[in-house]
């Protein structure tokens, strides 16, 4: 890939001048190589990636722990179904759907339907999978994929019913969807950032891994502690801080070829 660095805010007094990566794939590389280096796609077009603390599962080591079985249990009689974009007919029904999701989600009016149309139109929505009711066959949900078979599926977005919270219709979607990819033969299915802890559900599945800036890391205490740092005051670079390095990489550190 080739980088590009975007300056953000300073703090002169403690030495911090924190750039933003963003990487541009070469000729040869694919999605599926920036996701393996933690880059997440920028732009819809997926022209621009930057990097983060982006999440995956290893869907080689992937099994259904306790807790997967029990949100299972919780949506019984709801069945799914994957679809290429290009099949899937995005009516004025599903843009109300999922408006009315993203503005309960993320605020009203932060997801315009202008947002929303480009979405279901980009390359980065290659696939969805459709969610209802068995029985009634009443919509309950759709997931926006990238797909890129054998070595990455990316769970983009989520848009679910919220009168069906009783069922945990997030967890449900997201749970079956990891195991769908490993029944598919995907390598890994990546699952977005992890900033807060509001975003460790995220790790309840076996073979979770995050990406850390070098390294793809198993450690959920090195994950918990660097989401309770982002909450403090900070004066070092996470590489410089002596906690660290001694609690998770008392061996050191090697550079990044």
């Amino acid at each position: 890939m080739k980088h590009q660095f975007s300056e953000y805010r300073s703090d002169y007094g403690n030495y911090l001048f924190p750039y933003v990566i963003w990487g541009y794939p070469e000729a040869h590389e694919s999605p599926a190589d920036c996701f393996r280096q933690g880059f997440l796609p920028g732009n819809r077009d997926m022209s621009r990636y930057y990097m983060c603390r982006h999440t995956r599962v290893d869907l080689a080591k992937f099994e259904h722990s306790s807790e997967n079985r029990r949100i299972m249990r919780k949506g019984a009689g709801l069945t799914s179904r994957l679809i290429p974009s290009s099949e899937f007919d995005y009516t004025p029904h599903w843009r109300g759907f999922c408006r009315s999701y993203a503005d309960h989600r993320f605020g009203k009016g932060v997801m315009s339907d202008e947002r929303l149309d480009s979405l279901f139109s980009s390359p980065v929505c290659s696939h969805l999978i459709h969610y209802q009711h068995e029985t009634s066959g009443q919509d309950v949900g759709l997931v926006v994929c990238f797909l890129q078979k054998p070595r990455a599926a990316f769970y983009y977005y989520a848009f679910y019913d919220l009168d069906l919270f009783s069922k945990s219709p997030g967890l449900f979607m997201m749970t079956t969807t990891v195991g769908r990819f490993q029944e598919m033969g995907f390598d890994h299915v990546y699952l977005g950032s992890c900033y807060s802890r509001n975003a460790l559900y995220k790790s309840q599945f076996r073979g979770f891994e995050f990406w850390n800036g070098f390294r793809w890391s198993q450690n959920i205490k090195e994950l918990k502690f660097m989401i309770g740092r982002d909450q403090e005051n900070v004066h070092q670079h996470l590489l410089e801080t002596p906690e660290y390095i001694e609690s998770y990489y008392p061996e050191g550190i090697n550079p990044l070829p």
